[in-house]
C-alpha cells in the first residue's frame, strides 16, 4: 500500500504524551513511516510548533513541550537520518504557501472546521459570545494544515476519524488550484485512518486522555506508573469468583501492551478464579514497565542532551525545505504569471 509513496505526519507539542497517546499514536505513526521507507517511500514528520501557539502562548512551556515531543518520537525508534524529522516554525515556505492557499480557501470551510466549532459550541454553553477567546490561527488552523500536507507532495497523511476533515480540506483547496490554473501544480493527498490502532482505556474506563486526569504516566519512574495502575478502578468481587475479563478494565488496558499469550494468560485466571485484581494489576504494571524501559532510557538521555536533537531538526529541516521551495516556486511562477 505504501510502496513509493510520501507519508507526512505532525504533532502538536501541547501537551505530555501519555500511555494511551505512545501505543495509538505514537509507534504506530513511526510504523507506518518505516514501513513507507522500507518500500521505497518517504516520511515526513515535523512538530508542529505554528499549530500550538493557537493555544499556548507561554515560550517556556511551549519550549519545553517542544523538547517532549521531539525525545519521545526519537525514544520510540524513529530515525531521523530515514525521516524528515524536523520544525515547522524552521520551513519559512510554510507561511508563503499558507497565504496563497488562503485566496483558494472558501471561509465556509472555516466555518465547518471541527476545532473552530467546538470552540463556538463551548462558548455557547458558557454563555458566552460565539467567537470569544478565538484567534484566527484557530480559525484558519486547516488552511496551515493543507500548506503543511501540500508542501511536501504528500500521498498519505495517517489520521484519526476526527481529522479526516483536515486531509479532505488540503484536498479540496489543492485540487481546486489546480483546476483554475489547468494544471498539477499541488498533489492531491489522501487519508489514511488504522482500524487496528489501540483506543486505550484510561483508569477510570473513559479514554485515556489527560483532559480526564486518568492517564497512566509514559517516561516517569516506576513508582509513579505503579501510583496510576493501582487507582484502576475494580470492584468487590473475591479472587475465586470466576470473571469476564471484558467487563475487567484492567483486563481492557493489558490487552494494548501485553503478547497475545500474557492477554490469555490473564483472561483465563479471571474466568478460572484464579487472578485476583492485585495480581492483575502486578500484571500490568508488568508490560508497561517492559513496554517503555528501552524508550524510557533513550527518552531520558535525549532530554539530558537536547543539543543533540537540535541538530537533528536542523539537519531535517535542511533536507525538506528543498521540496517545500520548489512547491511555493510552482505556486508563485502559476499565480504571479512569472
Amino acid at each position: 500500500m505504501f510502496e513509493g509513496k510520501t507519508i507526512l505526519t505532525g504533532v502538536k507539542p501541547t501537551g505530555t504524551p501519555h500511555l494511551g497517546n505512545y501505543l495509538g499514536a505514537i509507534k504506530p505513526a513511526i510504523k507506518l513511516g518505516q514501513e513507507a521507507i522500507a518500500n521505497g517511500g518517504k516520511q515526513y514528520m515535523f512538530i508542529a510548533d505554528y499549530h500550538a501557539i493557537n493555544a499556548e502562548k507561554n515560550p517556556e512551556i511551549l519550549s519545553e513541550k517542544l523538547k517532549e515531543i521531539a525525545c519521545i518520537y526519537l525514544a520510540g525508534g524513529l530515525d531521523p537520518n530515514k525521516s524528515y524529522f524536523y520544525r515547522q516554525s524552521d520551513i519559512p515556505e510554510i507561511p508563503e504557501i499558507t497565504t496563497i492557499l488562503y485566496a483558494y480557501t472558501p471561509k465556509g470551510f472555516m466555518n465547518k472546521a471541527h476545532a473552530y466549532k467546538a470552540a463556538v459550541d463551548k462558548n455557547r454553553a458558557a454563555g458566552k459570545p460565539d467567537d470569544d477567546g478565538i484567534n484566527m490561527g484557530l480559525y484558519t488552523y486547516p488552511t496551515l494544515m493543507a500548506a503543511d500536507i501540500v508542501a511536501y507532495d504528500t500521498d498519505i497523511v495517517p489520521v484519526g476519524k476526527d481529522q479526516i476533515q483536515h486531509v479532505e480540506i488540503a484536498r479540496d483547496i489543492a485540487g481546486s488550484i489546480n483546476a483554475h490554473y489547468n494544471k498539477e501544480l499541488l498533489h492531491l493527498p489522501e487519508y489514511y485512518v488504522d482500524e487496528h490502532v489501540a483506543v486505550v482505556p484510561g483508569i477510570d474506563g473513559r479514554k485515556m486522555s489527560k483532559s480526564y486526569g486518568n492517564v497512566i504516566p509514559l517516561f516517569e519512574d516506576d513508582k509513579s506508573i505503579k501510583k496510576a495502575i493501582f487507582s484502576i478502578k475494580t470492584d468487590s468481587r473475591p479472587m475465586e469468583e470466576p470473571k469476564d475479563p471484558e467487563e475487567i478494565l484492567v483486563y481492557q488496558i493489558y490487552k494494548a501492551v501485553a503478547t497475545d499469550a500474557q492477554i490469555q494468560e490473564m483472561g483465563d485466571g479471571l474466568r478460572q478464579g484464579k487472578l485476583g485484581y492485585g495480581h492483575i494489576k502486578n500484571m500490568l504494571l508488568d508490560a508497561v514497565v517492559n513496554e517503555i524501559k528501552d524508550a524510557r532510557e533513550k527518552y531520558n538521555y535525549y532530554m539530558a542532551h537536547f543539543s543533540e536533537v537540535e541538530g537533528m531538526l536542523e539537519e531535517g529541516a535542511a533536507k525538506a525545505r528543498p521540496v517545500a521551495q520548489a512547491t511555493l516556486k510552482r505556486l508563485k511562477d502559476a499565480v504571479f504569471g512569472r
